[in-house]
Formats: structure tokens, C-alpha cells, sequence
């Protein structure tokens, strides 16, 4: 696949809120996952399938109710694709609120190899 059909594919699971199935089809095995420094998220980099696959679940379980998600057109450029996601969430024990970051993803041989996500975290207490 070309960088332009994986970030295509990508965002179609996301809409759907099919990121499993993303993961599964998309991801290489050596994939590297960042988050933000400081306190973007409880794991700042994963690496390999099963820690992403992991960060995933541990996210799931945080989340008591999604109640909506957005994600924007890929934007692509050589083996790179970038693209925003928006997320309205009410994490356990927290109040409802939105979320928005920019998303970026690099491509080898039709499998995305690293993510970068760029966020404002959440302030706490």
C-alpha cells in the first residue's frame, strides 16, 4: 500500500471507531507510539505491536463514555501523513471533556511504523 491508501484506510477505521481493526491491519510489528511530554498520557512511548495494542486497551479502560469523535482528511507527504482527531470523552472519575491533537504517522512498506500525537494534556485537580 502507498502512504496515501494506509492514512486513507486509517481515518475510514476511525470514523468508524474501528481502531482495533487499524491497529491490526495497519501497524507494523516494530511500531513506535509517543505521547506527549509532560503527563500527556499514563505510557509515553510504546514500542511493538503488543504494547500499542496495550495503550489501546489501558485508554478503553479509562473512558467511561465516548460521546462523540472527528477526524480529519490525512494530509500526506512522502512516506508521512498527519491528520486531526477531536474527541468528546468522560473519562472514569473525571467531567466530560473534549480532546484535540494532531496525529502524525510514518509509513514503510505499506505498514505504519511510528505515531506522534501533539496534545494539550488534561489538567488534574
Amino acid at each position: 500500500m502507498t502512504t496515501q491508501e494506509v492514512a486513507n484506510k486509517l481515518v475510514n477505521y476511525c470514523r468508524k471507531g474501528q481502531y482495533a481493526e487499524a491497529v491490526q491491519e495497519l501497524y507494523a510489528p516494530n511500531i513506535i507510539s509517543i505521547e506527549p511530554d509532560p503527563d500527556g498520557a499514563p505510557v509515553k512511548i510504546c514500542e511493538g505491536l503488543e504494547a500499542v495494542i496495550a495503550k489501546g486497551q489501558q485508554f478503553q479502560d479509562m473512558t467511561d463514555e465516548v460521546h462523540g469523535s472527528e477526524i480529519s482528511d490525512p494530509i500526506v507527504a512522502d512516506n508521512f501523513f498527519a491528520c486531526t482527531m477531536k474527541m468528546d470523552v468522560t473519562f472514569k472519575g473525571a467531567p466530560r471533556t473534549s480532546m484535540e491533537e494532531v496525529c502524525l504517522y510514518k509509513v514503510e512498506e505499506g505498514k505504519i511504523v511510528r505515531e506522534e500525537f501533539f496534545f494539550t494534556p488534561i489538567q488534574k485537580g
